[in-house]
């Protein structure tokens, strides 16, 4: 099985900043991607970041320009720096590892999940 353990949410005043990490572990092949999604109260999950196995990012259109994400293949984590924040950035974010074994079928794994607080 994969485990994923996530940290580094916690309280915040807004214009201040978070990094966060997810490491995962167990019996991993191949790890095509890695990223963060995030649901706020009384929201759906959205996509906040991801990132492929080859570097290539995505951002969501609100955290462009605030967020960055990266990876340390070596260590199968994916960070996210989260700077600028605002109120709205609060919720809990989901760390997501799409897997592929040696017959490439790709399989996705969540978090527990950290929460951020944006407050003053």
């Amino acid at each position: 099985q994969v485990q994923l353990v996530e940290s580094g949410g916690g309280l915040v005043q807004p214009g201040g900043s978070l990094r966060l990490s997810c490491a995962a572990s167990g019996s991993i092949f191949s790890i095509n991607a890695m990223g963060w999604y995030r649901q706020a109260p009384g929201k759906q999950r959205e996509l906040v970041a991801t990132i492929t196995s080859g570097g290539s990012t995505n951002y969501a259109d609100s955290v462009k320009g605030r967020c960055t994400i990266s990876r340390d293949n070596a260590k199968n984590t994916v960070y996210l720096q989260m700077n600028s924040l605002k109120p709205e950035d609060t919720a809990v974010y989901y760390c997501n590892v799409l897997t592929v074994d040696k017959m490439y079928r790709g399989t996705a794994y969540w978090g527990k999940g950290t929460l951020v607080t944006v407050s003053s």
